[in-house]
């Protein structure tokens, strides 16, 4: 299992392109907040966001985030806790999975190894075609309590 998780090298590339299909530019806001959640490396909150990139405007951070989400570049986490947390979108970085700490909303990307993903994989098809379920993609979170708060 592998904790944390890297943008792909044609990041902003790829982030202009899915922005212009949906007629919207890739503004300087929007590169900075691009680059937070790059160097962020996981789910960040936007408080945590706009300490990364301390020149983001809240009001305007808040709206890119949502022109960004609509276009397939940021996944909103939201998972019971006090703030949403914000992270690349999988395709820009890899298949990942979530731990969730219930005591303080912490969430973090764990990756599973290829073995365990494809046996997972081979399960859900199965699910899948014992209902009639057509499968795109899958995530697992787990929930429980980080080191921190089970210390």
């Amino acid at each position: 299992m592998e904790v944390g998780l890297r943008a792909r090298p044609d990041l902003d590339h790829e982030v202009g392109a899915r922005l212009a299909d949906h007629e919207q530019r890739y503004t300087a806001g929007r590169r900075a907040l691009v680059a937070a959640l790059a160097r962020a490396g996981g789910p960040a909150t936007l408080p945590e966001l706009l300490e990364l990139q301390p020149s983001l405007a809240l009001s305007s951070a808040y709206r890119n985030l949502g022109v960004l989400e609509d276009a397939g570049v940021v996944r909103r986490l939201v998972h019971g806790a006090e703030r949403a947390h914000y992270e690349l979108a999988e395709e820009l970085t890899s298949h990942h999975h979530h731990l969730i700490c219930e005591t303080c909303g912490a969430v973090s990307d764990i990756t599973f190894d290829e073995r365990l993903e494809r046996t997972l994989g081979r399960g859900f098809q199965q699910v899948a075609d014992a209902t009639g379920f057509v499968p795109r993609h899958h995530a697992i979170d787990l929930f429980g309590l980080c080191a921190a708060c089970a210390a």
